[in-house]
């Protein structure tokens, strides 16, 4: 077996020492020197461990103080589940209602948006395409808890009502509902899961420090004859959220084969 990572085992200890009461909420941890010469290790080796359980929500660092404990957060489930998104609704909110609670978004568009090179791949339009961007926060309880950024190309939706996603006849509704009723119907959904660092931006936008641990999940949705319809990079805090996905049991239609069970020696 593996052994484990320096810095995770001194994290451990850490943990079992603050669950213990050793230091109370609010109160300063010892300096990295002091620990890592408890601990046997070096400082790099206790500030990766701190990091960690910065990520936890176990502790808190403030510039220029040192390093707090705080009251451990709960992290609320976020339910990414495309086949309950097929009963309409927005995308964005279906899990979040669930377990993560936000009840409400904010949302900015602007329409006439060239498309970036690396967005005109994934909608597999040309560079400089004009598309509808729209900026999202989405809130629990009035505090930000996830933000998104969606491209859709004016190709598809300019002229219609449905050209800005939260304003119009359909506004909320989600991409499914939304292109449904413009004869374009939505087969497939690809997310593309990745751990990654908050920016500047996504820590003030999100209340956490910037270079937190985020889950960056970008999506693109494709309709009936494979050409995508959306794309957007979505942004969780790993401290806040944890992200589960859902998927459908496929059923075998009447004459298929059922599909294969797992054998085990």
């Amino acid at each position: 077996m593996p052994r484990e990572a320096p810095y995770l085992a001194v994290a451990d200890m850490l943990r079992t020492r603050i669950l213990a009461g050793e230091w109370e909420v609010g109160e300063r941890l010892p300096s990295r020197v002091r620990l890592a010469e408890e601990h046997g290790v070096g400082r790099n080796v206790v500030q990766r461990a701190m990091d960690r359980l910065i990520i936890d929500g176990l502790l808190e660092g403030r510039v220029g103080s040192g390093t707090y404990v705080r009251t451990p957060r709960e992290r609320l489930r976020l339910v990414r589940s495309r086949h309950r998104e097929r009963r309409g609704g927005s995308p964005y909110g279906t899990g979040m209602r669930e377990r993560g609670r936000a009840d409400a978004w904010d949302s900015y568009s602007q329409v006439r948006v060239p498309a970036p090179e690396a967005i005109a791949e994934r909608l597999a339009v040309r560079p400089g395409d004009l598309c509808v961007r729209t900026h999202y926060e989405f809130l629990a309880d009035g505090q930000p808890v996830q933000l998104s950024e969606s491209w859709e190309p004016m190709a598809i939706t300019g002229g219609t009502p449905i050209v800005l996603p939260e304003t119009g006849p359909l506004a909320g509704k989600g991409v499914v509902e939304r292109m449904r009723s413009i004869g374009v119907l939505i087969d497939t959904v690809v997310e593309m899961p990745r751990p990654a660092r908050a920016t500047r931006t996504q820590a003030n936008l999100l209340g956490i420090s910037t270079g937190d641990l985020v889950l960056q999940i970008e999506r693109t949705i494709y309709d009936t004859d494979g050409r995508p319809v959306e794309t957007a990079d979505i942004v969780i805090p790993d401290a806040r959220r944890e992200v589960v996905y859902e998927f459908a049991a496929e059923v075998p239609q009447p004459g298929e084969p059922a599909p294969r069970r797992h054998e085990h020696p």
